[in-house]
């Protein structure tokens, strides 16, 4: 009887890669986790249960195929574990650095409810995707047929590009217009080199670039190009701006110098670290941490980023202020565990009152927190102690509170494309399609400020409503 290669988690434990030690990574912008071995990546797929209802694939966005490849990962037949990988999945290795397992697919790991440890399901993704693009697996697209239809799609981050891979796939003419130098949106700019390294993402760009996607660079519509105009060039035209208005911060002095947005920190820290670019707002020190206090105000993962980036940039000292406690924070408990051993400091329960310093930023006024009864939904609303007032110093202080959608009929100067009450634009549910005919908008321009994950997922569903409706109009124009 062939010996079972599955259920080894009553005798093998979980282990995740190697982690470079703290004093080491935090002096440079690599990826802090080593690679699985093979011998490693097998054992520890091997772990899995197989069990009948894979609630790792029911929590995971784009329903992965997770028990499958984990088997074959597990039977060494890596090639097949990537095709069924990718089937569901267009950027399998970028989900397996940056999606939060621990609140998607290993947080619903059966044999984790059973006391066992999860399977490390993310580093095996990363694993099967990185050993495939060694070994020459990954194609660029090469459809069988070609299309004269043409999609343009605005906005080159995660859902822009999930749709441009699947358009050409199934033989569209696609061009993607985009307002940043590189495409990659904020896979590019927005998420440091210690979680996604530039080449991971760079060398899927050049792919599509290979399978035949036209970019157009440094195009802001609007202002550059009219959203009409690209209407009038395509057959179809798919949204997938993202939301990059920064929420901001009142109180007394919040304009002083010193005072930077999350977005506009982590966009210059990306270009010079990770590309080289001269950025004149680093190299004078805006947006440099170097030697700084600083003090970033947020608790999502946006803040993490901009911790630890402040670290690696050699701050004096670095503070993060969240308004609720650790166990209410938004942001990925793993990022804050990584943050805390690099030498972050959290201050649980507080909330900026104002900043001292009058044109250039000394300190940050503190409010102490409590957390009240519960809402509706359960959650504690935080509420001020009264008295409890204290001066944070901070020479640097970053606003890390979260995106908003920019008022794209006004910034485009168009009429019929409806948005709701928070602004984002108003789409249809699993299709994308909106009021305007031909337009259809897809990802956190949707959904709000969201996850790489559901807008790889909306960037799909949306490709097939697509090309149904391509289909439709082809079919009437040949009666």
């Amino acid at each position: 009887m062939a010996k079972q290669p599955m259920l080894k988690f009553v005798s093998t434990a979980r282990e995740m890669p190697q982690k470079r030690e703290a004093e080491v990574r935090n002096k440079d912008f690599d990826e802090i986790y080593a690679e699985f071995a093979d011998r490693k990546a097998t054992e520890q797929a091997s772990r899995c249960s197989q069990c009948g209802v894979p609630y790792c694939q029911s929590h995971c966005p784009l329903h992965n195929n997770i028990p499958d490849w984990l088997r074959l990962t597990a039977t060494g037949r890596l090639e097949e574990a990537y095709q069924v990988s990718q089937a569901t999945n267009t950027f399998p290795e970028i989900c397996g650095r940056i999606c939060p397992q621990d609140r998607l697919c290993e947080g619903n790991c059966v044999i984790e409810q059973s006391g066992h440890g999860t399977v490390t399901i993310g580093s095996v993704e990363k694993y099967i995707t990185d050993t495939a693009w060694e070994n020459g697996w990954v194609k660029p697209a090469a459809p069988a047929q070609e299309r004269t239809e043409s999609v343009g799609i605005i906005g080159a981050g995660p859902g822009g590009l999930a749709a441009a891979d699947m358009l050409r796939r199934a033989g569209v003419q696609v061009t993607v217009y985009d307002r940043y130098d590189r495409a990659g949106g904020l896979l590019t700019y927005g998420i440091p080199g210690f979680k996604l390294e530039k080449d991971v993402v760079m060398r899927r760009i050049e792919q599509l670039e290979q399978g035949g996607v036209r970019f157009v660079q440094n195009c802001n519509v609007g202002v550059d190009m009219s959203f009409d105009e690209i209407r009038a060039q395509h057959d179809a035209v798919i949204i997938a701006t993202g939301v990059y208005k920064s929420r901001d911060l009142g109180g007394p002095g919040a304009g002083a110098k010193g005072i930077v947005k999350a977005l506009d920190y982590l966009t210059a820290s990306n270009k010079a670290a990770n590309f080289g670019d001269s950025v004149p707002e680093f190299e004078d020190g805006t947006l440099n941490a170097s030697g700084k206090k600083v003090v970033v105000i947020g608790g999502g993962d946006t803040a993490m980023d901009c911790v630890r980036t402040a670290i690696r940039q050699g701050a004096e000292s670095v503070k993060c202020l969240y308004r609720r406690d650790r166990a209410n924070m938004p942001g990925s408990q793993r990022e804050v565990q990584n943050a805390e051993e690099e030498g972050v400091v959290f201050e649980w329960l507080t909330a900026p009152a104002g900043f001292k310093g009058g044109d250039v930023v000394s300190a940050v006024s503190v409010q102490k927190m409590r957390l009240g009864a519960p809402d509706a939904t359960g959650r504690q609303s935080p509420e001020l102690i009264e008295g409890s007032d204290y001066d944070e110093p901070a020479d640097l202080v970053i606003k890390a509170l979260g995106f908003e959608p920019e008022e794209l009929p006004k910034l485009w100067g168009t009429d019929g494309l409806e948005v709701t009450r928070w602004g984002t634009v108003k789409a249809e549910f699993t299709t994308g399609r909106t009021a305007l005919d031909g337009v259809y908008a897809i990802g956190d321009i949707v959904r709000g400020a969201s996850l790489v994950v559901w807008a790889i997922r909306d960037g799909r569903d949306c490709v097939d409503a697509l090309l149904a409706d391509l289909n439709a109009k082809a079919a009437v124009a040949a009666e």
